[in-house]
């Protein structure tokens, strides 16, 4: 991932904060033909090693984690929140009119070492774990014990379990570092407006960071 210095969040609490907040990652895999990528619901286990390790399933009709069990290298990217830059939030833009569009966002990415689990105990630990970080917020939670034993354990016979140790991990916060403190700060005002068409209060708390940090 290009990372010029300014945008690069190093920070892995941070990091893994974005994760656990867009858990749906997208995982890329490079076969012998073609790179593979699907959308999957992560779980985030920080306490497996130094960097974190990552779980998931996936259903085996999903040819990837053949390409995974055969030793493909493996990324995980998840996309935090993203917004629409206009010129026309800039302060500069009536100094000096030398201003173009942008796009704000954050992501991290994470490469590892990846191993396919075909256990149904680990599979059922880990929807477990998934459906109750989920659920945690809910009055009337749903766990995985309310659907028929029978039912859960034949889900899981349809499933392959993917645990990616993380390696490398990488954070790239573009939210506006690289503007005159003024910009920044109408940026910010600018996204957290419900007036504005691109009205945005996640990426405008981010935005708002570079301010008090200035």
């Amino acid at each position: 991932m290009y990372q010029p210095p300014h945008f690069r969040e190093e920070d892995l609490s941070v990091q893994h904060a974005l994760i656990r907040a867009h858990p749906l990652g997208l995982l890329i895999t490079s076969g012998d033909a073609w790179p593979t990528a699907n959308l999957l619901p992560f779980h985030l286990d920080a306490s497996l090693s130094e960097k974190g390790t990552l779980q998931v399933h996936m259903a085996k009709a999903n040819d990837q984690w053949r390409d995974i069990e055969t030793g493909a290298p493996v990324l995980a990217v998840f996309q935090g929140a993203d917004s629409y830059v206009t010129p026309s939030w800039y302060v500069s833009k009536q100094e000096t009119g030398k201003v173009v569009p942008t796009w704000n966002y954050a992501v991290v990415q994470v490469r590892g070492r990846a191993t396919t689990i075909h256990d149904a105990d680990w599979l059922r630990r880990q929807i477990g774990a998934l459906t109750g970080e989920h659920e945690a917020m809910r009055e009337h939670a749903w766990a995985v014990e309310d659907a028929p034993d029978a039912y859960i354990a034949a889900q899981i016979k349809g499933i392959v379990g993917v645990e990616i140790e993380i390696v490398e991990i990488a954070g790239k916060w573009k939210i506006s570092q690289n503007r005159p403190a003024a910009d920044i700060a109408s940026v910010a005002t600018a996204l957290a407006d419900q007036s504005d068409p691109h009205h945005d209060p996640d990426m405008a708390a981010l935005v708002a960071r570079n301010v008090t940090d200035r």
